[in-house]
């Protein structure tokens, strides 16, 4: 992962220059808590998160839940599920973080997405 200042989120694919996102996928972005981040001592992006939250209980969120980032509008699809890759970062870790590896979600609406922006909770499901 390479940290940036700012990405296009593009409908129906994630992030414009990321190889992993993919048309159709419930898998087009990932975002991940710092407070985990913090509590597990790891770095932001070590997990390969897309965005790095702070205050935010993504533990919370239900499938259909609607986010605002920046100008982008996400759909949150499901949980992440820690795969062996964990393990690669530090053995015991997909065991550590199952959970809490944070929520996948799909882009609903294009923009920008910048360092800093606000991430808001615009609805929850029925």
């Amino acid at each position: 992962m390479k940290e940036v200042v700012e990405a296009q989120a593009v409908v129906d694919k994630g992030f414009a220059d990321c190889v992993h996102g993919r048309p159709g996928s419930k898998r087009q972005l990932l975002l991940m808590d710092e407070e985990t981040l913090r509590e597990l001592g790891l770095q932001p992006g070590i997990v390969r998160e897309n965005v790095t939250t702070r205050g935010l209980s993504l533990g919370s969120l239900g499938t259909g839940q609607l986010l605002s980032v920046g100008e982008a509008l996400l759909e949150m699809t499901v949980p992440c599920e820690p795969c062996e890759r964990m393990d690669e970062i530090r053995m015991g870790l997909q065991e550590e973080i199952r959970g809490r590896r944070g929520v996948l979600c799909r882009v609903v609406r294009s923009g920008l997405v910048k360092r800093g922006d606000s991430v808001s909770l615009l609805s929850r499901p029925q």
